[in-house]
């Protein structure tokens, strides 16, 4: 029996989506179905295939003498524009998208149709779309949601004299928001305009104006994340967490590690400097008195460190997943978030009880928040602004495209 064009088309959309590094819709439509199994080739063996599906199974392919074998290039989403391959086109890396009769328990699919990606066709479809989000790309945190005028005004800098940016969200504008307990591109769901709220931060893509102040928005990727700074109470290195005193709450947090986290050490001298900065945008000079009339503060307090990372919310370009570049608006508030691939990489056993450091996580659940970046070294910053740092996870590319 002959798979019908819009199931055919329906799926193959959806490797495509998968291997090039656009997250999934979670919903009834695109729940994995046992006898169309998508994920990453692992083995091939014989006229057996096996495949880690993207929801973390393994399922067993067995591909017969009629079984139908089609290359689609990763920029292409129609089975039309498919092309013959054979077994031995098939590798270890590829995407593929199998369709064919499951057995009882779903560990095996005797296939009908193999649809393959080349793991270096969707390795390059990745690095065009990370160069598209970086070309076309806008970020910043949302101020207000219009669900009427489907319009969300973005902030894309904490500098009082930033304007604000209007998206606007089209009919066919993708949205997607990150689980709560992830920052990983292929964990985000998909969205509706409502379920973005004030305060969240935001990513999205499209054709700006004239003179940059409106985007007409293709696709959106936005998240609740938490900034957290303070002192460290402890650390316990077995169980891969720290706990910190927040200084906006004065409560302590206890924040979880994985391999994915990202932990930098700022050093000394940079941090003077940009505590020095901070001050004077707060009407201080170097020796904290105030600043003279009609002095430009040489930073903007408070502003995003944004701009030009060239990887996505929450996970490298080269990693599974890509995803879009983000963050927020350009120039000085840039500079911390250029420099943090150069910073040297700390762990968790170099840190020490009462040292100052800066902290993404999730969004958190009952059971705790999860470290998407670290910065240590930040005292001096943080007495001089304690309450007007902010990072993003995005542009701090941590956590980890996963997804990407």
């Amino acid at each position: 029996m002959k798979i019908q064009i819009k199931n055919r088309l329906a799926c193959v959309a959806m490797l495509f989506a998968l291997g090039a590094g656009t997250a999934a819709a979670q919903d009834p439509q695109s729940a994995p179905n046992p006898g169309r199994p998508v994920g990453t080739v692992k083995a091939v063996s014989g006229s057996t295939i096996s495949l880690t599906t993207d929801a973390k199974a393994d399922v067993t392919v067995r591909v017969e003498d009629a079984t139908k074998i089609l290359r689609l290039a990763a920029d292409q989403k129609d089975l039309r524009q498919a092309t013959p391959a054979t077994l031995q086109d098939v590798q270890v890396g590829d995407r593929m998208l199998a369709s064919g009769t499951p057995s009882t328990d779903g560990k095996t699919v005797t296939a009908r149709t193999v649809v393959i990606m080349k793991k270096a066709d969707v390795a390059q479809k990745q690095e065009r779309d990370v160069e598209e989000w970086n070309r076309h790309g806008v970020g910043g945190l949302v101020k207000a949601v219009d669900t009427g005028a489907g319009t969300i005004t973005l902030a894309t800098s904490a500098a009082a004299t930033a304007k604000p940016l209007t998206l606007h969200v089209k009919p066919t504008t993708i949205i997607r928001r990150y689980a709560a307990d992830s920052i990983k591109f292929d964990d985000a769901r998909k969205a509706t305009l409502p379920e973005i709220n004030a305060g969240d931060q935001l990513r999205a893509r499209g054709a700006r104006n004239a003179d940059g102040s409106e985007v007409d928005a293709d696709e959106i990727v936005a998240g609740t994340f938490r900034n957290l700074s303070g002192t460290i109470d402890s650390i316990d290195p077995e169980k891969h967490t720290l706990t910190i005193k927040d200084l906006a709450t004065k409560k302590n947090v206890i924040v979880a590690f994985t391999p994915d986290s990202r932990m930098h050490q700022l050093p000394a001298m940079v941090a003077q400097m940009m505590a020095a900065r901070l001050r004077g945008a707060q009407g201080e000079n170097a020796n904290g008195a105030p600043q003279g009339a009609g002095q430009r503060p040489p930073g903007a307090a408070g502003q995003q460190f944004a701009g030009g990372q060239g990887r996505g919310p929450g996970e490298g370009a080269a990693r599974q997943g890509a995803q879009p570049a983000a963050g927020g608006g350009r120039g000085r508030g840039g500079d911390l978030n250029q420099m943090l691939g150069m910073l040297p990489a700390v762990t968790l056993e170099q840190l020490q009880k009462g040292e100052a450091v800066m902290i993404v996580t999730t969004q958190g659940t009952t059971a705790g928040v999860t470290a998407i970046t670290l910065l240590s070294g930040v005292e001096p910053i943080l007495t001089a602004a304690p309450n007007a740092m902010v990072m993003t996870p995005w542009n701090l590319g941590g956590g980890g495209q996963g997804e990407q």
